[in-house]
């Protein structure tokens, strides 16, 4: 039995604990928490909405899971989801009424994992009764070869909700801090007066700051200390807007089974870089095969259908193709978002990085863009591309946006925590 406490204490029920003798609330819990198969042990009967979340976990954790649908668990209700449509679709409609969004999501992916329940999100009712997050996002992804048309429009509705969800909690902070970003990397050492960043001046020339003699005391009745200057050696301005772009973005991104969370991701990040008009922003998606997905970025669902998750993984072919696209190297930052497993030619790959890093590239490499931290990865080559200089490491979508703006800035890379390193 696989039960923590967390899941029976994160939703408050509605009965009152604190009408109930102390030992007694204490066999309850503790009850909630070993599950149906400690009822003997305990001496606990559960009754009401404490039944029905019991109910709702053990058909996933319990004994009973994977038992057939007919089949039936403590209280007389129904142990084990099985191979039926509808009693799936009851128990995705128990959770959510018992649990909150959080842990819905994680029972859903627990009973997707546990149960083999994929095929059945192949059906529009099933769709309709999930709580969509990215990780469902990625198994109806892996599933669309297999997707009836019946359900095709379904699922591309519940990954749009997924989709702009995370656009309207990525897109603000991510132009905020890559316009900051660009702004500071425009700036020029040669401005005209109405151009010149006093601040940045200032602090740059502090090093220069010399101290004058006492002015004449009766031109400054009153006055005590002494006064100076800052020699400005060096002026700090604002480069001129343009309309031309000013960086070129690549995103190169695996898009392997075990990496669909930094595929829907990097997805969202594709498209929100594309709608600034001072970034050139590029979308290759590979495995074996490599997939330019750039002129779909107005969509990142559209960008989101057009991959295939799933096969084998050729990061050497997937870079070559990148690096035949750079046409202004001081101005390119190459994002590759990989676990690292390479199928094709491990030192043509590192060749190819040495070399973009050589031209003036930055190159950032993620062994993930997703909330779970560092995932499963090739240490000996994350230790590679290190040693060159491009340390790999996962990132979560919060920080993505510093790390861009250190790439673009040519600044030192805001790795998380030294345990994502290799």
């Amino acid at each position: 039995m696989n039960r923590t406490p967390g899941e029976t204490e994160e939703r408050t029920t509605e009965r009152t604990v604190s009408d109930a003798p102390p030992d007694a609330e204490r066999l309850r819990r503790w009850r909630m928490v070993l599950g149906a198969d400690s009822a003997d042990s305990t001496g606990c009967t559960l009754t009401g909405q404490d039944a029905a979340m019991d109910g709702a976990l053990d058909a996933l954790y319990g004994g009973g899971a994977g038992k057939k649908p007919n089949g039936r668990g403590t209280g007389g209700r129904s142990a084990g989801l099985g191979a039926s449509a509808p009693s799936v679709a009851r128990w995705l409609g128990d959770i959510r009424t018992y649990f909150p969004s959080s842990v819905v999501q994680v029972m859903q992916r627990d009973a997707i994992d546990r149960l083999g329940l994929s095929a059945l999100l192949l059906e529009p009712e099933m769709l309709e009764a999930v709580e969509p997050d990215v990780h469902l996002v990625g198994t109806l992804l892996s599933l669309d070869k297999a997707m009836p048309e019946t359900t095709k429009e379904t699922a591309r509705a519940v990954v749009r909700k997924v989709v702009e969800d995370l656009e309207r909690r990525l897109e603000s902070r991510t132009r905020a801090t890559l316009t900051g970003a660009l702004d500071r990397s425009a700036r020029i050492s040669r401005p005209r007066h109405r151009d010149i960043d006093w601040d940045r001046t200032i602090r740059a020339n502090l090093k220069n700051y010399l101290t004058l003699p006492a002015p004449d005391a009766a031109t400054t009745a009153g006055s005590t200390g002494t006064t100076g200057t800052v020699v400005p050696e060096r002026l700090v301005g604002y480069g001129r807007s343009s309309r031309s772009a000013r960086k070129d973005i690549v995103l190169c991104v695996d898009q392997s089974g075990s990496m669909a969370a930094s595929v829907v991701y990097a997805s969202v990040f594709g498209a929100v870089l594309a709608s600034m008009r001072t970034l050139s922003t590029r979308l290759v998606v590979f495995d074996t095969a490599v997939v330019d997905l750039t002129d779909q970025l107005d969509d990142p669902v559209d960008v989101l259908f057009g991959t295939q998750l799933g096969g084998g993984t050729d990061i050497n072919r997937a870079l070559a193709y990148c690096q035949s696209r750079i046409t202004r190297p001081a101005d390119t930052v190459v994002v590759l978002i990989s676990d690292l497993y390479e199928g094709g030619i491990r030192d043509e790959m590192l060749k190819r990085v040495a070399a973009m890093k050589a031209s003036g590239v930055q190159f950032v490499s993620l062994l993930a863009l997703s909330d779970e931290g560092a995932p499963a990865y090739d240490h000996e080559h994350a230790a590679a591309l290190g040693a060159l200089g491009a340390p790999a490491f996962a990132c979560t979508p919060d920080l993505f946006p510093d790390v861009m703006a250190a790439a673009i800035e040519k600044r030192p890379l805001p790795i998380p925590d030294k345990e994502y390193q290799p």
